[in-house]
């Protein structure tokens, strides 16, 4: 039996590695902030840890003698100094794995952290990768789609028969991923690592803003229209939405990179998903 360290254990992919992994008789030390979530996993079979991804000491300690780690940086939108704190923790995780002598990370990261700038939240990804490389003998980087659970983000809006889209064009297709795909790939990579460190794109079904709109029309047994949002109303649309402005521009910025053409996978090897929106919708409108 194989131990492994895995993080956001309470999250949409964080939960899905670390079941795989329980699923098949090994140990999984799940890394949970929030004490309150600790028994109610441990219910569930897992191991929790209570601790932050910030803590060197605390992650070092919890990274030695596993046989792998699956890493994340999550993203607080309202933090005052959000880029500030998610760098200082894929600091911190790097310094961990090197202490810990943990012989494998599995990262989840995104498509659009193949840019160093520019990128909106996933400059920080960029960061996270560049120091896990240097800090492990073997790494695999997970460089994720759009989580088709992102549409959660619009159902208040989707409800009332409108789907905001701030891409380029309503009609152009482009890649999405379910959570559980990367999750159930996450863990196989652990169970069975690649003879080399490596970056692997993973996608899925392509949707147009049209067919998500579509998509979630049926879901709620209405018509949702796109309505497109143009690139100069974006920070104040998603200010609207509930983000703060800094965060806010964060976003736009993303969007503007992806309607530039600039994200596409650039991996060493690409990997299909196959679960469709249709199949994620019913979860993501009950939660």
């Amino acid at each position: 039996m194989a131990t492994f360290v895995v993080a956001g254990v309470t999250g949409r992919v964080g939960s899905v590695v670390a079941t795989e992994l329980m699923s098949r008789g090994h140990r999984v030390c799940g890394i949970i902030r929030d004490p309150a979530k600790a028994a109610q996993w441990a219910a569930a079979g897992g191991e929790p840890v209570v601790g932050s991804l910030s803590d060197i000491d605390f992650l070092a300690r919890v990274l030695h003698g596993a046989e792998g780690f699956f890493t994340l940086l999550p993203e607080d939108p309202f933090a005052s100094d959000f880029h500030g704190m998610r760098r200082a923790m894929a600091e911190s995780i790097a310094r961990a794995i090197a202490i810990g002598g943990v012989p494998y990370v599995v990262v989840l990261s995104a498509v659009a952290a193949c840019l160093a700038e520019g990128n909106g939240p996933a400059k920080d990804l960029h960061y996270l990768e560049r120091l896990v490389r240097e800090a492990s003998p073997k790494w695999t980087i997970i460089r994720a789609a759009w989580f088709q659970e992102n549409v959660g983000s619009i159902i208040s809006a989707a409800r009332q028969g409108v789907f905001p889209s701030f891409m380029a064009s309503a009609d152009q297709p482009f890649p999405t991923i379910a959570t559980r795909d990367v999750g159930r790939i996450a863990a196989s990579l652990l169970l069975s690592p690649p003879p080399a460190s490596e970056v692997i794109d993973v996608v899925g079904p392509a949707y147009s803003p049209r067919d998500l709109a579509a998509s979630l029309g049926i879901a709620l047994g209405k018509t949702v229209s796109v309505v497109d949002v143009p690139a100069a109303a974006h920070v104040g649309a998603l200010m609207q939405a509930g983000l703060p402005q800094s965060f806010a521009e964060d976003v736009a910025e993303l969007y503007a990179c992806l309607n530039a053409g600039r994200v596409r996978p650039q991996g060493d090897r690409l990997l299909t998903g196959s679960t469709t929106l249709d199949e994620v919708l019913p979860n993501v409108l009950g939660a």
